[in-house]
């Protein structure tokens, strides 16, 4: 990871119910958790919630976390995929129930439908992986995680997660490929 600090000394105290240890460490990751979470709910309100259900986690389950590579990152940003899951699994149930209910159409907010097309097909992809592909897709492909530390906060062997990680590329490229038009149209070539 990006030049961190050793989070062992202040994990080492918060294990033992220093408060001012965990509320450092909050104070630490919570932008990078924070920011994550919102790319992946894209939603202000629900990204803070589920940052918040993540340092909630962290600290009720602080006895049995094990730091990766001396900071706590890889696991709250699993646990961030995990609860961004779950709260997307709840508001499809809630979200089906809102469109049983008759409603009027004409207030519909115009959008770019094009983005709108890309940015859902990509979150569809997204939610068609396990929660543990889910955590090393972002883990690698975003939050710029080497994969073996990746593979740590997942349960996962390296050469497991390389598998996993070309399966989920190439998927992502046979989904997406038509998102790209510019690329998939130039001649041969040239790029």
């Amino acid at each position: 990871m990006k030049d961190e600090q050793d989070d062992s000394p202040l994990w080492t105290r918060a294990v033992h119910d220093d408060g001012a240890a965990f509320a450092a460490l909050f104070d630490r990751h919570r932008p990078r958790i924070y920011r994550r979470t919102l790319t992946l709910t894209a939603n202000v309100h629900d990204a803070e919630d589920i940052t918040a259900a993540a340092f909630y986690e962290l600290w009720r389950k602080r006895k049995s976390v094990t730091l990766v590579a001396g900071s706590v990152a890889p696991w709250l940003l699993v646990t961030t995929v995990n609860l961004t899951q779950n709260h997307r699994r709840a508001a499809a149930r809630y979200r089906k129930l809102l469109d049983a209910l008759p409603r009027d159409e004409s207030h519909a907010p115009a959008t770019d439908a094009e983005d709108l097309e890309a940015r859902e097909r990509l979150r569809a992809t997204i939610r068609g992986l396990s929660p543990q592909d889910a955590a090393l897709l972002v883990l690698t492909g975003v939050e710029a995680v080497p994969v073996w530390q990746a593979a740590q906060a997942v349960g996962l062997e390296p050469p497991a997660a390389r598998v996993r990680l070309h399966r989920m590329r190439q998927r992502l490229q046979r989904d997406l490929h038509d998102l790209r038009p510019s690329v998939r149209n130039a001649p041969e070539g040239t790029s």
